[in-house]
């Protein structure tokens, strides 16, 4: 789950905040708020990151399956590009971009 703070620090980068327990009523501005940000604004964010973060399911689950670099070009050394690239897409087809 995307932390409300992850969500403030995508509004404004440089924010000096902290917030307790994930709760949006627990959030503390070191800065005194000077952008105004809303809590609507917090949770709009943070709704918009969770599904960016949802979305690319996919490319989590490729990166633990892909073979490792060194493996890769073991596979292109001992059956070439295109034994490389049916490796490769075992893996695409498994988790395919949606």
């Amino acid at each position: 789950m995307i932390k409300l703070i992850e969500a403030i620090i995508a509004i404004k980068p440089d924010a000096q905040v902290s917030n307790s327990g994930n709760d949006i009523n627990k959030i503390t501005w070191h800065d005194g708020n000077p952008t105004n940000i809303t809590y609507d604004q917090i949770l709009t964010k943070q709704a918009e990151l969770q599904a960016d973060y949802d979305a690319n399911q996919y490319q989590r689950d490729r990166k633990k399956e892909y073979p490792s670099i060194e493996d890769q070009l073991d596979d292109i050394y001992h059956n070439g590009i295109d034994g490389w690239k049916a490796t490769i897409k075992a893996t695409k087809d498994k988790y395919p971009k949606e």
